[in-house]
């Protein structure tokens, strides 16, 4: 990208930042004001991201883009370098922050102070994150990130928010400081913090030093699966996200799609091959504690039927997924993750908004009673005459049930929505590593071992959403119909309609995203274009 076009990739870091500080000066009562500013900034970085994606795929060239702030040298100064897994990722953030924007603007708005500027420092370090090009600046944007998520979490008050809340803070201070320590260990023997340089040295580093840097960088992974939620790190996910508000948790759906960013972009760039004695460093272990962390959620998403604590259980099978297929270490399974992470992510995000409309029909003491006469077999025997006649169901009853219905699917991957694909493309990868037509292939332990969790957490999903959507929009005829207005409802049929979107279009998508996952894999480019260098 040339002239105006270049200076794009650091819009969705300043656009939020300029945004959200505007918003902090103005007073409370002009939230009609922050909310339009507000959405048209979202707008604006959705815009700026699809065309940034779109460019980035069709330009000529290695699909990589470079911005120095102050045109300093990249060892020296500021780089954002945005590459299609970049711009993916930014696409996804805005959609799900578009979508709780939306969402809280009936109610959720007024429930706490300074909600549109926090949701605008999020949007920012997650963007941030996505873009920077140095280690010590993902820290920064990690923690503005985390900073507005503590306010986000709380927003709302409540006994329950403000303990989970709290416990969501130390446990992530805790990975801070784990953070700070890799990355110090690091710089301490490579002497650069800047990931293109740091995958120039590494090939040429001497075997005495590598130990330690092998150190720093379990440290640093440690931190980044405390915040992808993997097992047994990921304990404060469920409690925090459950208890959150439903626009706070929609966009927290992209939190922990961070720390698997910078594992899938450290990994692959510095322990990729071609970087010597280093190569294929915590590969393995990527792929055991993914499928530990799907089989965790596996069992929780059956050992719960609270909704928002189902949500969040969907949350560890999806990172787990994404951690596994990362460590396998194949680019077509690779392909196949990043289809999952936009189809898991939007889908967990409408999920969380969809049960707050849900809840809204339940009556509690009536859930309570059918528990009980559930477990005792007591009850009034049903009129039969009347069940003949049938129940009309409203029509708002019927738009959330096919919502649910859809998330259900999604979440499951089962056909024929854009979640069986992303499974479907990362087993064939897997049970086909040197491509159709290629002749057998030895399937390595990593690969029977994610098929197979693939497989039963699909299993335990269809069956713990089955079962939650028989207690919650089935068997309450005797339920308050939810009230719901067309802007709370729009932002959920926004996020399905993509996936659905994504399902139609799934031969172009998927070939982005295999470009994207190629791009991951070879990275020799990435300091070519950052320092002007091989590696």
């Amino acid at each position: 990208m040339n002239g105006w076009e270049q200076h794009l990739a650091v819009a969705p870091v300043a656009l939020p930042l300029i945004v959200g500080a505007i918003m902090v000066t103005l007073d409370e009562q002009r939230a009609k004001l922050k909310a339009a500013l507000g959405l048209a900034s979202i707008l604006g970085l959705l815009g700026i991201a699809v065309f940034l994606a779109i460019r980035l795929h069709v330009g000529i060239g290695p699909g990589i883009a470079v911005y120095r702030l102050g045109n300093w040298p990249a060892s020296f100064g500021i780089v954002l370098m945005l590459d299609r897994l970049s711009a993916l990722l930014l696409i996804v953030t805005a959609l799900l922050g578009l979508a709780a924007q939306l969402y809280a603007l009936p109610r959720w708005q007024r429930m706490g102070a300074h909600f549109h500027a926090l949701l605008q420092f999020q949007l920012m370090g997650l963007n941030g994150a996505f873009l920077t090009g140095d280690l010590f600046n993902l820290f920064v944007f990690f923690e503005v990130l985390l900073a507005a998520s503590y306010g986000l979490a709380l927003h709302g008050s409540g006994v329950a928010r403000v303990k989970a809340g709290l416990h969501y803070i130390a446990v992530n201070l805790a990975a801070s400081l784990l953070f700070l320590i890799g990355v110090s260990m690091i710089y301490g023997v490579a002497g650069t913090l800047n990931m293109a340089d740091l995958a120039a040295r590494i090939p040429q580093m001497p075997a005495a030093n590598r130990p330690l840097l092998e150190a720093g960088a379990a440290i640093l992974g440690i931190a980044f699966l405390v915040k992808a939620a993997a097992w047994p790190l990921g304990f404060w996910l469920v409690p925090t996200y459950a208890a959150a508000s439903p626009p706070a948790a929609a966009i927290f759906s992209m939190m922990s799609k961070v720390g698997i960013y910078a594992v899938a972009r450290l990994v692959l760039l510095l322990f990729g091959t071609g970087t010597g004695a280093s190569a294929g460093f915590g590969g393995t272990w990527l792929v055991a504690g993914g499928v530990a962390t799907i089989a965790f959620g596996a069992v929780s998403v059956l050992a719960t039927q609270d909704l928002p604590r189902l949500a969040g259980a969907n949350v560890y099978i999806s990172s787990g997924t994404l951690l596994a297929a990362v460590g396998a270490g194949q680019v077509g399974v690779t392909g196949g993750a990043l289809f999952y992470l936009v189809s898991s992510a939007l889908a967990i995000g409408a999920f969380f908004l969809l049960i707050e409309l849900l809840d809204r029909g339940r009556d509690i003491g009536a859930d309570v009673l059918a528990v009980t006469l559930e477990a005792y077999g007591e009850g009034e025997e049903e009129d039969e005459e009347d069940d003949a006649i049938g129940v009309p169901i409203p029509v708002t009853m019927a738009i959330l049930g096919i919502c649910f219905l859809c998330c259900a699917l999604l979440l499951a991957g089962l056909p024929p929505l854009s979640g069986f694909i992303a499974k479907f493309a990362m087993l064939n990868a897997l049970l086909n590593p040197a491509g159709l037509g290629k002749g057998p292939a030895l399937i390595p332990w990593s690969g029977w071992a994610l098929l197979i969790a693939l497989f039963l957490s699909g299993f335990a999903t269809i069956l713990a959403m089955t079962r939650a959507g028989i207690r919650n929009l089935w068997a309450t005829e005797d339920g308050a119909v939810p009230r719901v207005r067309a802007i709370e409802i729009a932002p959920i049929l926004m996020l399905l309609l993509v996936c659905i979107g994504m399902t139609v279009a799934a031969g172009p998508v998927m070939r982005y995203m295999q470009a994207a996952a190629a791009t991951l894999h070879a990275p020799q480019d990435y300091p070519r274009q950052v320092l002007g260098r091989t590696r």
